[in-house]
């Protein structure tokens, strides 16, 4: 149900948080910054497409998370709407193209997770590199070996392993590759632009310990990692997923899960969120799965929902930051 702002005014724009419920989940944000800024209605639960234009009505600033809003609905818009504010830093969601032809403005938040999706990738690491979440689940089993014989399941240092980040010269893989650099590990990238560690990209997936992906999804980089870049990888590296789901051909990355071809896959985003009921990666032993946590930490969302607040603000006195190029 909509819940309005305790700080309505008629003469102020009107903004509508459409599902609020995905970014305030445990209402410990404070929202005060964005409310200054607009008369704000919030709804919780996440909306289809048609709920959309029933929560958009009579709204000046439609703020959205993660949710598709489709070109036939965008057309469907009231005309009183003039920005579209995506509270996160990808907008593959929005079709750009429908908001143009509306006039309608567009806009992200970039950075605001950086420090958080770099310490997700970290923590990823180093589970895998002590064997963390195998060595609890057997616990769990009732399965003490671990303690009573020679130690069961791998444990190594990142200490001269290399990590190779694809498209890493961005906010996150800058901030990833310091913390690795700090921990004694190698870096190189991949980059479109000259860099001292930037090398050919099957040169970054033979020689990697972990391959981290920080690219934006297009269709350019659509599956980047499938059943051929996946059989160039060593088998006992490790693929990392802390952005965008599609990047990866998910049957392709199970079956070489499956079969070796990898030792292992850190996944916080999948093809299709949350994966279906059936998927594989829910139970594989080689896979530590997370529901998109990357941005979820309560300083993360806070900061998220400051820059939305900003972005409003200025945007309403004629001076848009973080427009997305449509």
């Amino acid at each position: 149900h909509c819940r309005p702002s305790p700080c309505q005014r008629s003469a102020m724009p009107k903004a509508v948080l459409v599902n609020a419920g995905r970014l305030d989940f445990d209402k410990a944000l404070d929202l005060s910054r964005l409310e200054a800024a607009a008369e704000l209605a919030r709804f919780e639960p996440d909306a289809s497409p048609e709920e959309i234009l029933e929560r958009v009505q009579g709204a000046d600033i439609v703020i959205t998370k993660e949710i598709p809003v489709p070109g036939d609905i965008i057309a469907k818009f009231p005309d009183s709407v003039r920005l579209i504010q995506e509270a996160g830093t990808g907008f593959n969601n929005i079709d750009l193209e429908a908001a143009k032809k509306k006039g309608i403005t567009v806009c992200n938040c970039p950075a605001y997770s950086s420090d958080a999706v770099a310490h997700l990738v970290v923590t990823f690491m180093l589970n895998f590199s002590c064997s963390l979440v195998p060595q609890m689940r057997m616990l769990q089993q009732g399965n003490r070996d671990n303690f009573m014989k020679c130690m069961q399941v791998p444990h190594f240092e990142l200490t001269g392993k290399t990590l190779g980040l694809i498209g890493g010269s961005g906010d996150i893989g800058s901030k990833v590759a310091s913390i690795a650099t700090a921990l004694g590990m190698k870096v190189i990238i991949t980059s479109r632009s000259p860099k001292p560690n930037a090398v050919p990209f099957d040169e970054l997936l033979s020689t990697s310990d972990f391959v981290s992906l920080h690219c934006p999804l297009n269709d350019a980089t659509r599956h980047t990692m499938n059943k051929e870049t996946l059989g160039k990888m060593k088998k006992t590296a490790f693929l990392i997923n802390t952005g965008r789901g599609g990047l990866v051909n998910e049957p392709e990355l199970i079956e070489a899960l499956k079969n070796g071809v990898i030792a292992g896959a850190g996944l916080d985003v999948q093809e299709r969120e949350p994966p279906a009921e059936d998927n594989p990666l829910y139970t594989m032993e080689n896979v530590i799965l997370t529901p998109h946590i990357g941005w979820k930490r309560v300083e993360t969302r806070q900061r998220l929902m400051d820059i939305v607040a900003d972005n409003v603000a200025v945007f309403l006195q004629g001076s848009p930051v973080n427009v997305v190029p449509c």
